[in-house]
């Protein structure tokens, strides 16, 4: 059986082809974990590649130390990394635009899952190697499974641990090529163990955890399986690119016909037997036929069979054709599986498909014998019934204009019989047959052919008036009419069915079109919900209502506002549906398995970063019959596919208003901040002078002797309140600058003992009477730290310790040593005895402007703990608060990285 190109499936072969020669080829070194050899085999390659005196240079290689990796290094010329400022350090990256500059035929870039630093061009490094691929530049790289997007969740639970650097599937799916390197977990461990994947002190931490047995052995199932896919994707797109016929099962696939007759449940269960037997793929089709319309059970029927199969593990598809075995060959073939199931019952169609199909081994299954005996049978059975009554009603209409257009256009032709000759009257009825086959099918087309022949026969061929024929050469020519007429009405019967389908397609493309064109230029919510609810009405002939969340993620019914919406809006609604479609995001209600005895079809408007509400969708009608019609139609999978695009193009313009009104605050929000922080330099900076003076004059005052004991109390009392309006201005000013980002880190190596020791020296008098715990453990690492900024932080923790805590009461500083993910760091601690923090405030502490307890007269304005966030994020630490009992008092904690201790001189 040959079959002719698609033109559209050529052009776009050919642009695909063009877009290959213009872009570089990306191999891709692919393994299940780290040590199995991918960037030591991706070297290798490059060393046959520069054999063959090809420009090959080193972008990025990670050789982790091992001495065998470095020796497949050399002779291959390395491109300098780039370094790259983040947090008071300088990172190495990869040097895009040297290598763009540099183009080799060959850029070798390690670890494509890679995160680059921020501030750098793009932000991922497969982000650079399309660049380079864009700029004509062959890439080999390396990648472990794991890294993989839609794996990422999958292996996180077997290993237990998530990894965050990952690379979305069409990159992987998109490479030119792709190598396994694969060894077995028992020579991965014992590489581990040697030292050849870790260092050994890391080596023991990852054999206890990531680099357990069972986990390497599932992780390589995953790649195994993963490359198998790839390659299996490969093959099926050079077979339709070469229009490749013939199968090439090196995958098993099956393929199951599914019809609307009752009884196939068992065919659908034994193919899924057969696929868990084969371990094969599988799926599931209908063929929906275009020589005469289906019953509506047996709509209802298919679906429900399709929804088995897709229960059960199969793909689903609904296809149109004009033969059934043809177009079942046609669909085989072309996923590339060998196997087709039908059902025992259709012993021609095995036959036509035996005589067709070369290499598709056929099966068949038995139909079940309870499938019509139960309730739901009779009901369709019932509704069959009403059906076929429509069917025969259109079929006799159909006659009736068969007989009727025979007539007319034998009168025609006897009257105009003098003056045309015969093969013009014959060319009367073969347009009379055309005119009806446009109009009522196969079946009524057939039936003028015949009449037109005996037309012909009985009243212009001698003898006239009689069926006998006089003539051998007029047999002939009846024979050919006949045969003529016949095809002519086949053929425009199909004619008519693919301008309907391609109708209905152009008015799926034209609607899409329409409702994206339109939703663009929205800037309302309420427009955006008025355009759904037109286009859905119009597509679909429903009433809509839609649901969208508050704050709380509660869902509320959203009213149109204009009266004109009012015509396709749904009154009645269930919100209790729409929460749980909204919690779970899944569709509910009438036609689904969950609450399908609702009304209506409830549909989660899901968007890319979340789902923003609900879709009441309720089919309308003007009797029953033509609901239940409207909703099988709807259920068809090409037509359930639309709906659901319909709801994601609506949910991604609410997704879009939603984020341009995010984007519109937080514009007008730095521009508060930028104006606020000016405000504050420009007022803090004026006040400072004045309020210098003041205490200075003040403390004059207050030792003067001449002044009685009463007015030094007061000049005392002055200064000290105006040295604290002091400390408030430099807060100000010290925030002011931290946001500005004008502060820049005089890093010194310090002890952290004599910088809690000067900050407590500085609060003697705010601590008059308490007592305050040192508790800083000899041997603490030094820190490369800005003394006089972290010095701020201790004076701030331990004045705020002291405001709200009873006075006499005990403040605590403590600190140690301790060590996350690989890295050392100094944790400390400030605490007291106080009312601690109130439950809500936990999270926004550390805000501008934020107070523990609004209505307290304890005078600040809630900048301290701001200005030790900024301080110790400088300093790439982290600031917390502790969680506490209420009424336990109050630990604040932070961080600072400890680095490579400074050789200190010789006593």
């Amino acid at each position: 059986m040959t079959t002719r190109p698609n033109p559209d499936d050529l052009l776009e072969r050919v642009m695909r082809e063009e877009d290959r020669q213009s872009r570089g080829r990306l191999k891709v070194f692919f393994g299940f974990s780290a040590g199995v050899g991918k960037t030591f085999a991706m070297l290798e390659a490059a060393q046959v590649l520069r054999a063959q005196n090809i420009d090959v240079v080193a972008g990025v290689v990670e050789t982790h130390g091992r001495s065998e990796t470095e020796e497949q290094l050399q002779g291959i010329e390395r491109l300098p990394m780039k370094k790259v400022a983040y947090r008071d350090r300088l990172l190495p990256e990869f040097d895009l635009d040297a290598a763009l500059q540099r183009k080799p035929q060959v850029m070798l870039v390690d670890e494509l899952a890679h995160s680059n630093v921020p501030g750098s061009r793009h932000a991922k490094r497969w982000q650079d190697i399309d660049e380079l691929l864009r700029a004509g530049i062959d890439v080999y790289t390396t990648l472990n499974v794991q890294h993989i997007e839609s794996l990422n969740d999958v292996v996180g639970q077997i290993t237990g641990i998530r990894v965050f650097e990952t690379v979305p599937d069409h990159v992987f799916d998109q490479a030119d090529d792709v190598m396994l390197v694969d060894i077995p977990p028992d020579e991965l461990l014992a590489r581990l163990k040697q030292g050849k994947v870790y260092m050994p002190q890391q080596a023991e931490k990852a054999g206890r955890n990531f680099f357990r047995k069972g986990n390497l052995i599932a992780l390589r199932e995953i790649a195994l399986r993963r490359t198998a896919d790839r390659v299996d994707a490969d093959m099926r797109e050079y077979r339709a690119d070469r229009s490749i016929a013939q199968l090439w099962q090196a995958r098993e696939r099956i393929v199951v016909a599914v019809g609307s007759g009752a009884g196939e449940e068992r065919l659908i269960r034994e193919a899924a037997r057969l696929a868990a037997k084969l371990q094969a793929e599988w799926l599931a089709v209908h063929v929906d036929l275009a020589n005469g319309s289906q019953a509506l059970a047996g709509r209802e029927r298919v679906l429900g069979y399709l929804k088995l199969a897709q229960s059960l593990g199969a793909e689903t598809a609904s296809i149109s054709g004009d033969e059934l075995a043809t177009a079942l060959l046609q669909f085989t073939k072309s996923r590339n599986a060998g196997k087709l199931v039908i059902g025992q019952q259709r012993g021609r169609l095995a036959k036509r498909i035996a005589a067709l199909g070369e290499g598709v081994d056929i099966y068949t299954v038995a139909r079940s014998r309870t499938a019509a005996g139960d309730g739901d049978s009779r009901e369709d059975s019932v509704a069959d019934a009403a059906q076929d009554l429509l069917t025969r009603r259109r079929r006799i209409r159909g006659y009736a204009w068969a007989v009727a257009s025979c007539a007319v256009t034998t009168a025609l032709a006897f009257v105009l019989n003098d003056f045309l000759h015969p093969a013009n009257v014959i060319m009367l009825y073969l347009v009379g047959v055309m005119l009806v086959a446009m109009r009522h099918g196969r079946s009524a087309s057939a039936l003028v052919s015949v009449l037109s022949v005996l037309s012909f026969d009985f009243f212009f061929v001698d003898p006239r008036f009689s069926i006998s024929v006089s003539d051998v050469q007029y047999l002939l020519t009846l024979l050919v009419m006949l045969a003529v007429s016949l095809f002519i009405s086949s053929l425009t019967a199909r004619l008519r069915r693919q301008a309907s389908v391609a109708m209905q397609r152009e008015t799926r493309a034209s609607n899409l079109y329409m409702l994206g064109k339109e939703l663009s230029a929205l800037l309302t919510l309420d427009q955006i919900l008025e355009i759904g609810r037109r286009h859905l009405a119009a597509v679909f002939g429903a009433r809509i209502a839609f649901f969208l969340p508050d704050s709380a993620n509660q869902l509320h019914l959203a009213e149109p506002e204009q009266e004109a919406g009012g015509a396709h809006v749904l009154k009645s609604v269930d919100a209790g549906v729409a929460q749980w479609v909204y919690d779970n995001g899944q569709p509910a209600g009438k036609g689904t398995a969950t609450l399908p005895s609702a009304a209506a079809l409830y549909l989660p408007l899901t968007a890319t970063m979340r789902t923003r509400g609900v879709l009441a969708f309720a089919i309308e009608g003007a009797s029953e019959d033509e609901r239940q019609l409207a909703a099988a139609q709807l259920a068809l999978p090409e037509n359930r596919q639309m709906l659901e695009i319909f709801c994601s193009q609506i949910a991604m313009a609410i997704e879009r208003l939603h984020y341009a009104e995010v984007a519109q605050d937080a514009l007008v929000s730095m521009e508060s901040e930028r104006l606020r922080n000016s405000l504050l330099s420009a007022i803090s900076h004026d006040l400072r002078t004045p309020l210098t003076s003041l205490v200075g004059s003040a403390d004059v005052l207050a030792a003067n002797p001449r002044l009685d004991e009463d007015a030094r109390a007061m000049a005392r009392t002055i200064g000290e309140q105006s040295q604290k309006m002091v400390g408030l201005m430099n807060n100000l000013l010290d925030m002011a600058r931290l946001q500005a980002g004008a502060v820049t880190l005089n890093r010194q190596w310090n002890a952290l003992e004599e910088v809690a020791g000067s900050a407590l020296r500085l609060l003697s008098k705010t601590l008059e009477g308490r007592s305050v715990e040192v508790r800083l453990p000899a041997g603490l690492p030094l820190l490369r730290v800005d003394a006089v900024l972290l010095e701020r932080v201790f004076s701030n923790l331990v004045e705020n310790a002291a405001k709200y805590s009873p006075p006499g009461s005990a403040i605590a500083i403590a600190a140690h040593v301790e060590t996350l993910d690989g890295a050392q760091q100094v944790k400390v601690s400030v605490s007291d005895h106080g009312r601690g923090f109130p439950p809500a405030m936990a999270q926004h502490a550390f805000e501008k402007f934020t107070r523990g307890d609004n209505e307290s007269s304890t005078p600040g304005v809630g900048l301290g703990l701001a200005i030790c966030r900024a301080i110790v994020e400088a300093h790439q630490g982290r600031i917390w608060i502790a969680p506490q009992e209420p009424g336990q008092g109050a630990t604040v904690c932070f961080t600072l990285p400890v680095e490579a201790q400074p050789d200190l001189p010789e006593e």
